[in-house]
């Protein structure tokens, strides 16, 4: 994944680093040479001290190179790093969008998707440990070569004393992943806590109710059962890593006084002394490091598996067909067959053997109290949701067999919980038909056709003022000014099929008025699918459907429900009531 995200920058560290894994060596030894140099000059004064500033220069050269290395690697791990986080958050993005709306209202899902977000970040560090394992091991092969030349037993030494450490590290990342997953559910809820607890959507709650000591100390409990648990852990690898570190530092003194006691007996000159204790320290230092990554990669492994998991995660709405195209135009309509409906890991059916016609041009209202079901309805139409039980025909078609995206650009449909997008204006509208977010007269129709264009007279930006309070210069609406951008983005499309879930709630008596006298004759011509709790919205329709738990209990026009004296006419002169 990091190869593709940037081969040059990939290839470029990968070379930079090949090059830096001969240069401690090549330091060392050069080193040695000076003092070897340093010694002999001290012995014959009267000879010449240009070999011991051409040594010297190639060290100068040597560190230069070295740093300048460095820098390049950093640089271009850099670049690859935040190359990487982007491709990968927007793939992340995109495969969320793939799924099934149900995978949204899933605990479980949610764990996965905060794990695979969290890999976003520094995942070429992955990269950077196991190129860095290749440098280390050049240069490792280099050092063992020089060591192995004076005593094989050196060797030895040090891999016997950095097993232990190894293990132990290796042990405790297992023990530090298994305590950071079974936390996910209570590092979102902690995450959860501290953005209601310090949000403009939710400030006004917490003041008006009192909120703030139950969410900071509920936030503050969690947080303290979180801090215990890896304290725990964190006290125990400390323990254990101090006293194998220990045992490694320990072989690495008895080995340095050995060459100590060589030295000083004449077997070995000064400046091998120092190019021994120098590949030695630096040799231990490289080991130590090795195997503390191997450690690290294993760790990063692991963690990296929650990203492929998340990827893994397949959409249930897939085609089954070969992807057909929607007619243009519908000529038949829509038709539920004994269609039921459940909610995964929920016993109660939500819709249930429902069988009606929605036939092509024909309004059709849905009414029913809250629960009965219309919005579920509404998914299963625009295909959010596979049917449990049934099937849903357009054309005589199974939905099944139509090509996703082709279907839901046939539909607009606009939810009584819409989003409050904290975008500028134009984007808010232009999100209803994305594609045609550059057509300014077809956004400033839309808003138009929606009263939105009075709101947006009244913005200090217009068209390109911000919306909410999250950016600056952002404006905030009212609940009604909001509603009327969010039916803008109904009108952005050519659909055949509108479905309006609520979408006068929030307005006054005279702007739902006027909403409807333009949305009627928007949706001339066309299929439409109303819910709304105001009769005076619902009458427009051709034929009205109530349900009741999930069940048809009536359907037929506003004065055939009045006649038959049912639920629909129950609720409609409660609500006439209201207003005697």
């Amino acid at each position: 994944m990091v190869w593709e995200t940037s081969p040059s920058l990939a290839l470029s560290n990968a070379f930079l680093r090949l090059l830096k894994s001969g240069i401690p060596v090549s330091t060392l030894y050069v080193g040695k040479l000076i003092i070897d140099e340093v010694l002999y000059l001290l012995d014959h004064p009267e000879a010449s001290k240009e070999q011991l500033w051409i040594w010297i220069g190639v060290e100068l050269a040597l560190a230069l190179l070295s740093e300048v290395i460095s820098r390049g690697i950093n640089l271009a791990e850099g670049m690859l790093g935040d190359l990487f986080s982007n491709k990968t958050s927007v793939q992340i993005m995109r495969h969320a969008a793939t799924l099934d709306l149900y995978h949204f209202e899933d605990p479980t899902f949610y764990d996965k998707m905060e794990r695979a977000r969290q890999q976003t970040f520094g995942r070429t560090v992955l990269l950077s440990l196991i190129l860095s394992q290749v440098e280390d091991m050049i240069t490792i092969l280099f050092l063992g070569v020089g060591l192995a030349a004076f005593n094989p037993w050196l060797l030895l030494i040090l891999f016997v004393a950095v097993l232990p450490a190894f293990a132990g590290e290796n042990y405790f990342n297992q023990k530090t992943y298994s305590l950071t997953r079974s936390w996910t559910p209570e590092r979102r809820e902690l995450d959860y806590l501290r953005f209601i607890g310090a949000s403009d959507t939710t400030a006004k709650e917490v003041k008006l109710f009192g909120l703030a000591g139950f969410l900071s100390d509920r936030f503050e409990k969690l947080a303290r059962k979180y801090y215990e648990a890896n304290k725990k852990l964190s006290i125990r690898r400390a323990v254990w890593g101090t006293g194998l570190s220990s045992l490694a530092t320990l072989a690495y003194y008895g080995a340095y006084v050995f060459i100590l006691v060589q030295t000083v007996g004449g077997a070995l000159t000064v400046g091998t002394l120092t190019f021994l204790a120098g590949s030695f320290s630096r040799m231990r230092g490289l080991l130590q490091g090795i195997m503390g990554r191997f450690s690290k990669i294993g760790e990063s492994a692991l963690y990296l598996q929650d990203l492929f998991d998340f990827f893994a995660i397949s959409p249930v709405t897939e085609n089954k067909g070969k992807g057909k195209k929607v007619p243009m135009p519908i000529q038949q309509g829509i038709v539920f067959e004994g269609v039921s409906f459940k909610y995964p890991q929920s016993e109660r059916w939500a819709i249930r053997n429902l069988s009606f016609e929605l036939r092509a041009g024909e309004k059709l209202a849905l009414v029913g109290e809250n629960g009965a079901g219309k919005t579920t309805l509404v998914k299963l139409l625009a295909r959010l949701y596979e049917p449990t039980e049934g099937r849903i025909l357009l054309d005589g078609t199974d939905l099944q067999d139509y090509d996703p995206e082709s279907l839901r650009a046939s539909i607009g449909v606009i939810f009584q919980d819409y989003q409050r997008y904290q975008l500028k204006v134009r984007e808010n509208i232009a999100v209803g038909d994305i594609d045609r977010k550059e057509d300014e007269p077809r956004i400033e129709d839309a808003a138009l056709k929606s009263l939105a264009n009075s709101v947006i007279e009244s913005l200090p930006g217009g068209y390109e003022q911000m919306l909410g309070k999250r950016f600056a210069d952002g404006i905030d609406l009212s609940g009604g000014q909001w509603q009327k951008i969010a039916l803008a983005r109904a009108y952005m499309r050519d659909a055949q099929l509108l479905i309006l879930d609520e979408p006068t709630s929030s307005l006054d008596a005279r702007a739902e008025y006027e909403v409807f006298q333009r949305f009627a004759k928007l949706i001339e011509g066309k299929t439409a699918v109303l819910i709304s709790h105001r009769f005076s919205t619902v009458r427009m329709a051709d034929r009205i459907l109530v349900l009741e738990n999930g069940q048809m209990t009536e359907v037929g026009s506003h004065e055939e429900l009045l006649e038959m004296g049912g639920m629909y006419a129950e609720l409609f002169h409660l609500q006439a009531k209201g207003y005697k």
